[in-house]
C-alpha cells in the first residue's frame, strides 16, 4: 500500500504524517505501519507515526498517534500541532476541536514564535492529578512534589495525566543516567504503574524576565528523546501547581529540541505555542499485514521552513 505523508517536527519531536480520514486499516495495521515508517534504522524515522483522521462529536478532525513500539498514545503534544496545522490545511479552517485518543484539544493558529516559523497553539485538560488516572497503584491522594511509595527513587514528583501519564521531578541539573535508568524501570510496566509513564527531569532557570524551565523527558515507548509535548506541558502544570512558576503567566520552556511558549490555569487548562514545521513531503510502500517496506520517494523539500527553524534555534 503506498502512503502519501509529511515529515514534520514540533519542538525538535520528529514524525511522518500522513493524512489517513479516507483510510480504514485496523489497530494492528496501523501499529505495524508505525513501526515500519518510524525505525530509526528506516528510511524515513520518527518519534512515531501521526494520522490525521475525520471529524467526530463536534470536532473539526482527529489526531491519532503510534510510538514506534506500535502502541497507540493517549495525546502528543508535538505532534498535535503537526496534525492541526495538516487538518487546517486541508478543511481551510483556522481553529477548532480536535479528538484525541480518549480527550479533545483546541487548536488554532497563532503569530509566529520566530520569523518564518508556522506556530499552532493547542490548549488542553483540564488535567487530572488523581493517581488511578496517572496509572498508579498507590495512593489515593494527588502526589504534588512528593515521594512516591515503591518508585525507586527518592527524589519527589508531581503526578500528572495530560491525559498520558507523566512523573515530574524538579533538579538542580539534569542526570541523565539516573533518568534513563528510571524510565526504564517505569517501561518494564511494574506493578506500581502498569501502564508505564513518561518521566521527566525539570531544571528551572533563572532568565532576565522571568524563570523557564527546562525539561529532560523518558518517553513511554520511546525512551530518552529531545522533545515531549505533553511532558513540557505536564512540567508546566506541575511547576504552577508547587509554585515554581505563576498560574497563568506565560513561560519559556525548552528541551533539546526547541523551545515553546506555555502556560499554566489554575482550572488545568495548559496553554502552549509551538512550532508545527513541515520538512519534506514523501511516498512509500508499507505492507499493513506485515510491515515490509519499500522503496522512499521524497516528492518535495520543505528548505525555506527548515532554514527559519534553525534560524530561531541560533537564536535561543
Amino acid at each position: 500500500m503506498k502512503f502519501a505523508f509529511v515529515k514534520c517536527h514540533g519542538s525538535g519531536n520528529d514524525f511522518p504524517l500522513i493524512d489517513a480520514r479516507e483510510m480504514a486499516l485496523s489497530d494492528g495495521e496501523w501499529a505495524r505501519v508505525a513501526r515500519a515508517l518510524a525505525d530509526r534504522a528506516g528510511d524515513v524515522g520518527g518519534d512515531g507515526l501521526l494520522l490525521l483522521t475525520g471529524s467526530d462529536q463536534g470536532s473539526i478532525f482527529g489526531m491519532r498517534m503510534f510510538n514506534p513500539d506500535g502502541s497507540e498514545a493517549e495525546t502528543c503534544l508535538n505532534g498535535l500541532r503537526c496534525t492541526a496545522r495538516l487538518g487546517f490545511e486541508v478543511t481551510g479552517a483556522g481553529e477548532g476541536q480536535v479528538r484525541l485518543k480518549t480527550s479533545v484539544a483546541q487548536a488554532r493558529a497563532v503569530a509566529p514564535i520566530a520569523s518564518g516559523v508556522t506556530t499552532i497553539e493547542t490548549r488542553v485538560g483540564p488535567v487530572s492529578l488523581n493517581p488511578g488516572d496517572v496509572g498508579l497503584t498507590v495512593g489515593d491522594a494527588p502526589f504534588v512534589d512528593a515521594v512516591i511509595p515503591g518508585l525507586p527513587s527518592a527524589r519527589r514528583f508531581t503526578a500528572v495525566a495530560m491525559p498520558n501519564p507523566h512523573l515530574v521531578a524538579f533538579v538542580e541539573a539534569v542526570d541523565e543516567a539516573e533518568l534513563v535508568a528510571l524510565g526504564d524501570w517505569c517501561e518494564a510496566a511494574p506493578a506500581l504503574i502498569p501502564t508505564r509513564a513518561n518521566v521527566s527531569f525539570v531544571e528551572v532557570r533563572e532568565t532576565e524576565h522571568a524563570p523557564a524551565l527546562f525539561v529532560r523527558t523518558y518517553e513511554r515507548g520511546v525512551g530518552l528523546t529531545n522533545s515531549c509535548g505533553s511532558a513540557m506541558a505536564a512540567s508546566t502544570h506541575a511547576a504552577a501547581r508547587t509554585g515554581r512558576i505563576g498560574w497563568g503567566v506565560e513561560t519559556r520552556v525548552f528541551n533539546r529540541g526547541g523551545m515553546v511558549r506555555a502556560k499554566a490555569d489554575a482550572d488545568g487548562v495548559v496553554t502552549i505555542a509551538g512550532n508545527a514545521t513541515f520538512e519534506w513531503d514523501g511516498e512509500i510502500e508499507v505492507d499493513p499485514a506485515t510491515g515490509g517496506v519499500g522503496a522512499l520517494r521524497i516528492v518535495a523539500r520543505r528548505e525555506e521552513e527548515v532554514a527559519a527553524w534553525e534560524g530561531m534555534l541560533a537564536g535561543l
